[in-house]
């Protein structure tokens, strides 16, 4: 074993250091957190003692034992230690937990952090050792302690009192209740129509597109005015020209970095952080959780000798952006690649399109700002006061357009004041006033930072919760058709025609379940510091004044709990019956028994009777669309129909239609088929055959062996064991269709049980 051992988080980032330190130094991993919180102690006390200064009980990791076992044997065999885990927050505290669990001294042990995987930052982080930095482990404490105190005892009244309900979180809930009340906003939002009207005029045989100044309310006003055109000349009244110029924007932050990657590239938070960890690891881009916008003054060097070589030193401006966030708990640097000049990454294209956007927007931070010209024709109407505006845009300098958010020019002919344009067409189309739009992650994100809720580093952890826990959807509804009026002026007059477009479109933006509105009005009514915006946001500021050495630990938590835990005494008076809508529908006109829609453990449903009646109770899934605060008689009787028998598969098996969690399916014996994108009240009995089919065929693709119990199948991550209970992953060496029952068996045997397998990396920063 070598002198000196390095213990880093991430295997990949550990062999890319090994690479720059030499024989001298032996890197291992600790693959993220090895402790965590008990769940419970041998001696029955709570892990997380409130009465006794908060003292907290700590477990390693189960799957990391083995870890822990070869790290404490390479800590014998060297004589030093340098501890490299991540410069954060997290990082400072898996760095104090390797010290405690490896016998380590925090206050002599070298503590080395590096924004970037280069030789240069490498050697310079272990030329300038320090310590474990205490008041930042205290930090990360309190914010573990705090979310554990929250999931620990809100959950179980949540449990207990919502329906459905799974979990709440200290940063999730203000989360849910962020998109909870944007979609009430939509519901309640009145839309209004006008009629815009455009024109596309000719001039020198080339086109003129133009906007009149005004707005009409009405189908009349509009008709009669575009009637007014019909022996109108068209006068070119003026032409006004102004230089503006746009600067690029600061380099990317971890949420700016989220909100572009989404806007952009279509990316979720998650697969974003995923990307930009893996970058970060290979040692192309620096840490990829910071804050910061600022840029070394070396990286500022690079990126203006590279763009006066490329582009020209024109394009070169040299900028130091300034971070306004005074709390940036990991303020270092901005995302940036470790080398300017590298255009391409090994990888797969999303790591080489994530690459290429950090690039770009690095470069454009450096480079000249663009110089535009704008031009507004004026067009006056020589039947009507009212006039057409006619706006260009050309691009006389194109700068940091270059590189990054460059557009094609707008341009419009050659004109002087006095030309008779020609009239090619006039319409006058009705608009509809939009209502808030829903949130998509990347503005999530910008919400949530806005707000001070969270740090941009947990972000994909929160999107991705709420999601898990069912309170949030990523919509997949392109909207509904709406009638829109258009008026076309010809020679003979006006015609008018009715054409529909799709309106209320949410896919791919975060759609608030059911669920979602229960849990988050729940929490409203009797836990409102829990989603209260600025009461969380206090709360991380509160962690950044701990990490200052501002505020003590103990004090912060004591001044959280004491009034958070007289609620949860209160709770148990709380009605559960008096939590979510109940509604009564109507009377079904044949067994007159009362229908009522509620909120059930899997949603809302319609009941048909009461648990009073000599009957039993029937239920139903709420009907697509339909809320227990809209759902009418006549959806509910027709949701009662259901199931329904649509015939039979050719060799004589009931096909059965449906409703159930996870929207309509078909049903044949033990198996069922999703049909999501048909009516389970009329599907045919050809479509559902179709179905079926399609389903057998993908169930016979995924099966490679069949053993009875034990089967060999192909999954979405590559070819598996199963029995059913426990999965175990098959080899990438090893042919799958060559595996036996034996190796099956062998398989499963070694495997770890369901739960316990080690990840590539731990999750960090998970609100309970």
């Amino acid at each position: 074993m070598s002198k000196n051992l390095v213990i880093v988080e991430s295997p990949s980032k550990g062999k890319t250091i090994e690479k720059y330190l030499g024989k001298d130094f032996k890197v291992l991993s600790s693959v993220g957190h090895i402790r965590s919180i008990a769940k419970k102690t041998k001696d029955g006390t709570p892990p997380i003692d409130v009465n006794n200064g908060f003292k907290t009980t700590y477990e390693i990791d189960s799957e990391k034992k083995k870890i822990i076992t070869e790290l404490k044997k390479a800590v014998k065999a060297a004589s030093t230690v340098w501890l490299a885990t991540d410069e954060d927050r997290e990082g400072e505290a898996i760095a104090w937990h390797l010290c405690e669990v490896l016998g380590l001294d925090p206050a002599k042990t070298n503590r080395i952090v590096f924004h970037e995987i280069t030789k240069q930052a490498i050697e310079e982080a272990v030329a300038h050792p320090r310590t474990v930095d205490m008041k930042l482990v205290e930090a990360q404490q309190a914010r573990q302690i705090l979310d554990r105190i929250v999931g620990f005892e809100l959950s179980p009244v949540v449990w207990q009192k919502v329906p459905g309900g799974k979990s709440a979180g200290r940063v999730q809930s203000p989360a849910v209740r962020l998109l909870v009340e944007r979609e009430r906003e939509i519901e309640a939002f009145q839309t209004s129509a006008q009629f815009k009207v455009s024109a596309l005029f000719s001039h020198d045989n080339q086109e003129i597109k133009a906007d009149l100044n005004t707005r009409f309310d009405s189908e009349q006003q509009a008709t009669a005015f575009l009637e007014s055109l019909q022996d109108a000349t068209f006068t070119v009244s003026s032409i006004t020209t102004s230089p503006s110029t746009r600067n690029p924007t600061a380099p990317f932050t971890t949420s700016t970095l989220q909100q572009e990657a989404n806007s952009k590239l279509g990316f979720s938070s998650k697969a974003t952080m995923a990307a930009a960890q893996k970058l970060y690891q290979e040692g192309r881009i620096t840490y990829m959780r910071t804050d910061s916008v600022t840029l070394s003054s070396q990286a500022i060097a690079a990126a203006a000798e590279y763009i006066k070589r490329l582009y020209g030193i024109d394009y070169s401006t040299v900028r130091k952006f300034k971070t306004k966030s005074a709390g940036a708990q990991e303020a270092h640097e901005a995302i940036r690649p470790t080398d300017i000049t590298r255009e391409q990454v090994s990888g797969n294209e999303y790591d080489q399109k994530l690459y290429d956007l950090i690039r770009r927007r690095t470069l454009a931070s450096q480079m000249s700002p663009a110089k535009l010209e704008k031009t507004t024709v004026t067009i006056v109407i020589s039947t009507s006061t009212q006039v057409f505006e006619a706006k260009g845009e050309v691009v006389v300098f194109d700068g940091f357009l270059r590189v990054y958010g460059g557009k094609d020019d707008t341009l419009l002919p050659a004109m002087k004041s006095g030309d008779i344009l020609h009239r090619y067409s006039v319409d006058a189309r009705q608009v509809f006033a939009r209502p808030p739009a829903r949130y998509t992650e990347g503005a999530l994100v910008k919400k949530l930072e806005e707000l001070g809720i969270g740090r941009p580093s947990t972000y994909a952890t929160i999107i991705n919760t709420i999601q898990t826990r069912g309170y949030v959807v990523r919509g997949e509804s392109e909207g509904t058709p709406r009638d829109v009026i258009t008026l076309s002026l010809h020679d003979t007059g006006v015609d008018r025609e009715v054409i529909q477009e799709n309106t209320g479109s949410d896919k791919g933006k975060l759609v608030p379940t059911p669920a979602g509105e229960l849990i988050s009005d729940f929490l409203s009514d009797y836990f409102k510091q829990i989603v209260d915006y600025g009461f969380t946001a206090n709360v991380e500021e509160h962690f950044d004044e701990i990490a200052a050495d501002k505020l003590d630990r103990n004090q912060m938590l004591k001044e959280f709990y004491t009034p958070f835990h007289a609620l949860i005494e209160q709770s148990g008076s709380i009605d559960r019956s008096t939590v979510g809508n109940s509604r009564e529908v109507g009377t079904d006109p044949k067994t007159g028994r009362l229908i009522t829609a509620r909120f059930g453990r899997f949603g809302p449903m319609l009941q048909l009777g009461t648990s009073e009646d000599v009957d039993k109770p029937q239920f139903a899934p709420m009907p697509r669309g339909a809320k227990i605060e809209t759902v009418t008689l006549e959806q509910a009787m027709e949701a009662f129909k259901l199931p329904r028998l649509v015939g039979q598969t050719d060799d004589g098996q009931d096909i059965k239609a449906n409703i159930g969690r996870f929207g309509p399916y078909i049903q044949v014996g033990k198996l069922f088929v999703s049909i999501k994108d048909h009516d389970p009240h009329d599907i045919t009995l050809a479509e559902a055959r179709e179905l079926y089919a399609a389903k057998l065929k993908a169930e016979a693709e995924k099966t490679i062996a069949d053993f009875g119990t034990l089967k060999v199948l192909n999954g979405r991550f590559g070819p598996y064991v199963t029995d059913g209970k426990k999965n175990a992953k098959v080899p990438k060496d090893t042919d799958p269709k060559t595996i036996t029952e034996a190796d099956a068996k062998k398989l499963l045997a070694d495997a770890p049980a369901k739960g316990k397998a080690r990840a590539r990396r731990t999750p960090r920063r998970k609100n309970a």
